[in-house]
């Protein structure tokens, strides 16, 4: 890992906001393949359609999920959990389309973070009021490689925090576009989403799209 961008501010572009050594938001990098990005998604969504997990505990979360990759995170009454086969398909998930691929392994490269190898990618939709509540990314062997959470649609709040529950949290706007990539010091820094405000974006309609990329062994 090569934290040298932290340690040289000077030459970050101005897009480039550092939030934390290891943490970083590229404002607007999935700008320039947006169109790419978001002609993959309908497709994969139709093999993998979203839907609402729930929690070990019997909570139906707010916010509808797919997964597409060697590995999805899955969640029911046994747990949480990396399994290669949606279980409501018996199919092996689809795979990373490659300009998401390319997408994640540009940013984070220039977070810092050459060698991301992502298995993973989780897609969660926010309709107006969902939310995430704020948690640590725990459920994978790999904890050295970054988190990489890439913005669609709607605006709204990321919120990230320290290292315990109860730490203060950054209030953080994403819009469109924007990246943000944290790992190596930051890779378990708690962290979620306020409840995302009405409205209405003119490619994803009235929804957040977050597209999550991690390596999981």
């Amino acid at each position: 890992m090569n934290l040298d961008l932290f340690d040289q501010p000077d030459e970050q572009p101005d897009w480039a906001e550092p939030l934390a050594p290891g943490a970083m938001v590229l404002r607007g990098l999935a700008l320039a393949t947006q169109h790419e990005i978001l002609a993959a998604l309908a497709p994969l969504i139709a093999r993998a359609p979203f839907r609402h997990l729930v929690t070990p505990g019997g909570h139906r979360m707010s916010v509808a999920m797919s997964n597409c990759g060697h590995l999805g995170w899955v969640s029911d009454a046994r747990g949480y959990r990396y399994s290669g086969i949606d279980p409501d398909s018996g199919l092996p998930w689809p795979a990373i389309p490659a300009p998401w691929l390319a997408l994640a392994l540009d940013a984070a490269r220039r977070a810092g973070f050459p060698d991301f190898d992502p298995q993973a990618c989780l897609i969660n939709r926010y309709q107006p009021g969902a939310r995430l509540t704020l948690h640590q990314d725990r459920n994978e062997h790999q904890l050295t490689q970054p988190i990489v959470s890439v913005s669609l649609g709607l605006p709204a709040v990321f919120l990230f925090g320290g290292d315990r529950r109860e730490d203060k949290t950054q209030r953080i706007p994403l819009a469109h576009g924007d990246v943000v990539v944290w790992g190596g010091p930051a890779r378990m820094r708690y962290h979620g989403v306020l409840p995302v405000k009405p409205g209405v974006h003119p490619l994803l309609g009235e929804c957040r799209v977050n597209l999550t990329f991690r390596q999981v062994t």
